[in-house]
């Protein structure tokens, strides 16, 4: 394929770009970052696909990263802490607003989008995966939302892909922070069908051919050609005890029916949550919750955008930054410290329609 590089974007390698067979393909190129994203990433991507929106040239988009370490780490969270920390919060919330339009366009596009989740695809990674008309795993996927571990909450449009997972399995996953296999992600519906590791060069082979063919009929081609079992969906069988203890009326209540529940995998998720921050882990569930009733993407985006201006007020989203990321001491000292403490009104005044 004949590389396109474009050098006015200011991404640099960052974003490469391969254009032919009717195939647009763009690479995450950080492998050393596990291909975490950069604002001139972002920027360069959206413009990408807008000028391939017409393109004759181009008739499947494909998502790949570089390295083999993973898809996508998420964001640039230690630009994150920069902003947060001197100030400069309207310019990182500014960047998630082009992330979230970013996004958008990718669930709305126009033509199919194939994203190849192989490795680690975490946060921002789902973002750009999760919203892809085609997303395929491997058996060393490793897919998640681990925001409530660092103070934050699912964004991205991680509420909308949680609040549609089955069952009350999106507040399991958001409260929890959990990472899911290849099976647990075609099952949560952040995932269509798993290939092999070394599967993707005969996936990226057979595009050519469906050029033209709408996206459905694109994956069921892909899932049928080069399609392997996935690692067991273990959080199948938790079914019972996930609904019955995220059916709390709020976080308090959860882990109240998770103290009380007989099932082993209990105990673990209420230490989980007990771990994350309380700020952090009421304000997902809000999220999560109202994302499952409206069931509109765009709508999640916006509220996201709401939470992370107000979670960037608080500090439990730079303390839990530089505890898990900077200093990786383990140790945060969340603000307030227990849940007791947490202004839960103020959380949906947050959350609700400016």
């Amino acid at each position: 394929m004949t590389q396109v590089q474009d050098t006015e974007t200011g991404s640099g390698n960052e974003i490469l770009v391969d254009l032919a067979d009717g195939l647009g393909i763009l690479t995450l190129n950080r492998p050393r970052q596990i291909n975490a994203l950069t604002r001139p990433m972002v920027t360069e991507l959206t413009r990408q696909l807008e000028a391939w929106r017409e393109d004759p040239r181009v008739g499947i988009v494909v998502l790949r990263g570089a390295g083999d370490r993973g898809f996508c780490a998420g964001g640039d969270i230690l630009a994150f802490h920069t902003s947060i920390t001197t100030g400069k919060q309207h310019e990182f919330l500014s960047f998630l607003a082009e992330e979230f339009q970013l996004d958008g366009i990718i669930a709305t596009y126009p033509k199919p989008v194939v994203a190849f989740m192989d490795g680690l695809c975490m946060g921002g990674g789902v973002g750009l995966a999760g919203h892809a008309s085609v997303r395929i795993v491997t058996p060393r996927s490793a897919i998640g939302m681990p925001e409530t571990h660092i103070g934050y909450s699912p964004d991205v449009g991680g509420t909308h892909l949680l609040g549609l997972a089955p069952g009350r399995l999106g507040e399991h996953l958001a409260l929890t922070a959990s990472t899911m296999g290849a099976g647990d992600a075609i099952h949560a519906g952040f995932a269509d069908f798993c290939i092999a590791e070394d599967g993707f060069d005969e996936v990226l082979a057979a595009l050519p051919d469906l050029v033209g063919v709408p996206a459905n009929d694109v994956a069921v081609a892909l899932e049928i050609l080069h399609g392997t079992a996935a690692p067991a969906a273990r959080l199948v069988a938790d079914a019972a005890w996930i609904d019955d203890a995220y059916a709390g009326a709020d976080v308090p209540d959860i882990l109240a029916r998770l103290d009380a529940s007989t099932f082993a995998a209990a105990a673990p998720a209420a230490a989980s949550i007990r771990a994350n921050s309380p700020l952090a882990t009421q304000t997902a569930l809000q999220a999560v919750r109202a994302a499952r009733e409206d069931a509109h993407l765009p709508s999640a985006l916006a509220r996201e955008l709401r939470v992370a201006d107000y979670l960037m007020k608080h500090p439990d989203l730079p303390e839990g930054i530089r505890a898990q990321i900077i200093d990786k001491d383990r140790s945060p000292r969340w603000s307030p410290a227990d849940h007791a403490g947490v202004d839960s009104a103020e959380i949906a005044a947050a959350i609700a329609s400016s």
